[in-house]
């Protein structure tokens, strides 16, 4: 083993120590062909999604707003 992997592993190990635990995370690719074109797509619908009447939104906000239990200290 090099330095570098005991130095990592020692980290990795002081961060489960902690109570974390190592995830992989996927996310969109923003350097691909696609991605502005899907960006466009998802726009779209939407827009179309927002033919929705005003009142069903702010009911909906005004809803999750309330929702807040625990988010500050």
């Amino acid at each position: 083993m090099t330095a570098v992997n005991i130095r990592v592993q020692k980290y990795r190990e002081s961060l489960r120590q902690a109570g974390l635990r190592p995830v992989q995370l996927w996310v969109p690719d923003t350097r691909s062909p696609d991605f502005a074109q899907e960006c466009v797509r998802q726009s779209r619908l939407i827009n179309e999604a927002e033919q929705v009447q005003a009142d069903d939104v702010n009911v909906w906000l005004d809803h999750a707003a309330k929702d807040v239990q625990g988010w500050t200290a």
